[in-house]
């Protein structure tokens, strides 16, 4: 067998070849045109959380819409009115002031304070600080009403909307009742209702810096008030049962239970300096309990 026998190739095959080589050669002429640079991969592309610095060094900046903070006010607004501007100053975030405008967009009414605390996002805390300035205007009411028969004339709703008091007014926190709390400014329906109970539970106020003891009370609110301790209702700390006694913000269970078992060991209590070796009366304690004592 001659060498050239090993290199026939038949004459269909050939074609195939040739077509095949035409094939590679388009390939190459178009690899050659493009220059044959290669792409960069996603990963190695810039990354748009990397600032440069004068040195050349990239560093990892967090990408974020920062929202200027500011102070917040308080002020007398009525909800269906107030601006965009009002509403902030009035400490409420941005989307909650487009809610608000989306609601009134679509025939939405604040009739009522209640009205306004359905607010998406809006916390108790930050109800109770703004209700005492919400002012809900008798534009909004039906129109229905003005052509009620006998309806008589339009007037201030004191008794929802008390006037409050101007600098200088004062009353008497031992005897004012909700209607006449909530004519103090900062003070709201809430705060009132609060002041009666923790009175109440005390006996009575002595001091004013008692209100701090009710939580996030408005520190401005004090200045007006006066107190007078004549009404103030003392516990007879001999009779009293240890159920009794712990019913007193100012005693717990245990200094209940050590009052009992200090008049079962040594008879009656003459004065709460008697009490002052006991680990649970501390000097303030026995302190802040004097006023509210008999013997």
């Amino acid at each position: 067998m001659k060498l050239r026998d090993f290199f026939y190739v038949q004459r269909s095959d050939r074609e195939v070849i040739i077509v095949l080589l035409l094939v590679m050669a388009v390939a190459l002429g178009i690899l050659f045109a493009t220059g044959g640079d290669e792409q960069t991969p996603a990963s190695a592309q810039a990354d748009s959380t990397l600032t440069a610095t004068p040195e050349g060094d990239t560093t990892r900046v967090p990408i974020y819409y920062k929202v200027e903070e500011q102070a917040t006010e308080l002020f007398a607004f009525d909800p269906n009115k107030a601006d965009s501007t009002q509403l902030l100053r009035l400490g409420l975030q941005p989307w909650q002031v487009r809610n608000i405008y989306k609601y009134r967009a679509a025939g939405g009414v604040y009739r009522k304070k209640e009205d306004f605390a359905r607010l998406y996002g809006l916390t108790v805390e930050k109800y109770r600080q703004l209700e005492p300035y919400i002012r809900i205007s008798s534009d909004y009411a039906p129109a229905s009403t003005l052509f009620a028969d006998d309806a008589p004339a339009p007037r201030p709703d004191t008794l929802r909307y008390p006037q409050k008091l101007s600098e200088g007014e004062t009353l008497d926190l031992n005897a004012a009742d909700t209607t006449l709390l909530r004519r103090v400014p900062g003070i709201g329906s809430y705060y009132a209702h609060r002041i009666v109970q923790y009175r109440k539970r005390l006996g009575g106020f002595v001091s004013l810096q008692q209100l701090d003891e009710i939580d996030q009370f408005p520190a401005e609110a004090k200045a007006y008030f006066t107190i007078s301790t004549e009404q103030v209702q003392r516990l007879k700390i001999n009779d009293l049962t240890l159920d009794e006694l712990k019913r007193h913000p100012y005693i717990n269970y245990y200094q209940a239970r050590a009052i009992v078992d200090y008049r079962r060991q040594h008879g009656r209590i003459s004065d709460l300096s008697d009490l002052r070796l006991l680990r649970d009366f501390p000097e303030q304690a026995i302190e802040r309990l004097r006023p509210y004592v008999v013997y």
